[in-house]
């Protein structure tokens, strides 16, 4: 279904009154008639905001991805340790300076 260029220029020219955002506004009869370009464009990472009566009303962003995975035995490909015993060995004094003073310790004691 081909569009009239009004409704084109319209649903492709208002930005989001949110400065500074990367988004723009859509009435909901345009989302409606549009949505499977506007769900393309949320994919392809731009935010659409739903509006009604030209207020904001909803927003359309994309999905975030998704965390990688651990994989068990990822580095087993890469043979076994030269030396095992060597991860039980006690830290050298300077290295176990440096983790005490590591900000990683100070916010795993404040969770």
């Amino acid at each position: 279904m081909e569009q009239s260029p009004s409704i084109r220029s319209e649903l492709h020219a208002q930005p989001c009154p949110t400065p500074g955002a990367t988004s723009r506004m859509v009435n909901v009869h345009q989302a409606k008639t549009q949505l499977s370009r506007l769900i393309d464009a949320a994919h392809a990472g731009e935010t659409i905001v739903l509006a009604k009566a030209g207020k904001p009303w909803a927003r359309l962003v994309p999905l975030e991805a998704p965390a990688p995975q651990r994989i068990a035995g990822r580095l087993r490909q890469l043979g076994p340790l030269s030396n095992p015993n060597a991860l039980l060995e006690p830290l050298a004094p300077d290295e176990l300076a440096e983790w005490d003073s590591s900000p990683l310790l100070a916010e795993a004691s404040q969770l």
